[in-house]
């Protein structure tokens, strides 16, 4: 049985990651966040199996400072 990849509008992105526009898309100028699919002329979603792992694999914060 095959699974639906949902596809994440932009807001539901900053939802998820808690992150802004801005720095969602710095991110993905760095290569260091999923990149996109087109939908439209104008349009681009993310699907949501990429940014599941893209989570899984960011470090937790602590809370603790790191050492000097």
């Amino acid at each position: 049985m095959q699974t639906v990849d949902r596809m994440l509008r932009r807001e539901e992105v900053e939802q998820r990651t808690g992150m802004s526009r801005s720095t969602i898309y710095r991110l993905m100028r760095e290569g260091d966040f999923p990149l996109p699919q087109r939908v439209g002329q104008r349009a681009v979603r993310w699907r949501e199996s990429e940014l599941e792992a893209w989570l899984a694999a960011r470090p937790l914060a602590t809370g603790l400072k790191a050492a000097a």
